[in-house]
């Protein structure tokens, strides 16, 4: 048990160093090819963020513990929206740009209920997984098609979420030092914590579905929650809000879509009695916060942390959920 437990420590340890070095060389490697603050803020922050989640489960998957992958992508969902975006109201009240949210939040909240759908069915497969990653290239293409043509306010938000990123290199050798050493990193933190955490699992008596949604899927959220904090305490909220709101789509989409490749994910019985509808329901509950007045007060955020500090003690407790 203690040897699974530093296993999990050291490798989230070496997740986050990862996921953060990843992200900086991605940005770095951008803006040496060219490309647009716009394109980088859609889609190479969101990318870099959901990293740590992409490589565990997509490590989850192969080592042959779907609950974990699944769970993570769910539980990170929920964490996202309850513990990250009520801890950064907590900090600072959010903006919430509001033709951000009118597309960026009912992206998300479509691909959550695609989510729940493929649940039920009781798989993802992998050519459902090939059609999620093809939608989320045609939506993110539209998106920046869009935002250039119309000049809008969401592509300068964009810019500024790619700005928020600080330490990015500049020079060729240190960029790709970053981007291999970051990969590098990643791919070793993940195997020692997807490792770590089925040892756990096992030796307490504990289910895999239960660890993903709840220790990985809370370690994996933290590059999100560490940017909702920083952006909040510097007053950008607005930046705050569109990263969460791009980390789910592309949690759902891309990650799930990914894991399936590597191998068809079994959606686990009680996934599908609670936690999906848990996230759903998060989901579904956040939008109607966001437009009102067009802010996540601080009250609110209360209100999210009590709601996420409620559905972690119906994990460690089992109450609310099947036998």
């Amino acid at each position: 048990m203690i040897i699974d437990l530093l296993m999990t420590v050291l490798g989230l340890g070496i997740l986050l160093l990862g996921g953060e070095g990843t992200l900086r060389g991605a940005i770095g490697l951008a803006r040496l090819l060219g490309v647009s603050p716009a394109m980088i803020g859609l889609t190479v922050v969101a990318f870099g963020t959901s990293a740590p989640e992409l490589v565990v489960s997509l490590e989850a998957s192969i080592a042959g513990s779907p609950a974990i992958a699944i769970g993570n992508v769910i539980g990170s969902n929920i964490a996202n929206i309850m513990l990250i975006l009520g801890a950064g109201a907590i900090i600072a009240p959010l903006v919430c740009d509001p033709r951000a949210v009118r597309r960026d939040a009912t992206a998300m909240l479509a691909a959550l209920v695609l989510l729940v759908g493929l649940g039920i069915s009781g798989a993802i497969l992998a050519w459902q997984g090939v059609l999620m990653i093809a939608v989320l290239v045609v939506y993110v293409m539209w998106s920046y098609r869009n935002d250039r043509n119309d000049g809008s306010p969401v592509s300068e938000l964009h810019v500024r979420e790619a700005e928020e990123t600080a330490g990015v290199p500049r020079a060729v050798p240190v960029v790709a030092f970053y981007v291999v050493g970051g990969l590098l990193a990643l791919i070793g933190g993940a195997k020692l914590l997807v490792d770590g955490a089925v040892g756990i699992a096992r030796t307490a008596g504990v289910s895999e579905s239960v660890i993903g949604l709840s220790l990985v899927a809370v370690g994996t959220s933290l590059p999100e929650l560490t940017a909702t904090a920083v952006a909040a305490w510097r007053r950008h909220t607005d930046v705050a809000v569109a990263n969460i709101l791009g980390s789910n789509l592309f949690n759902v989409l891309l990650i799930l879509g990914a894991a399936s490749l590597a191998a068809p994910l079994p959606i686990s019985p009680d996934f599908i009695a609670v936690d999906l509808w848990v996230m759903l329901a998060a989901g579904v509950v956040l939008i109607p916060i966001m437009v009102t007045g067009w802010h996540i007060s601080r009250s609110e955020g209360a209100l999210l942390l009590t709601l996420y500090a409620l559905y972690i003690a119906s994990l460690a407790t089992g109450i609310g959920r099947p036998i």
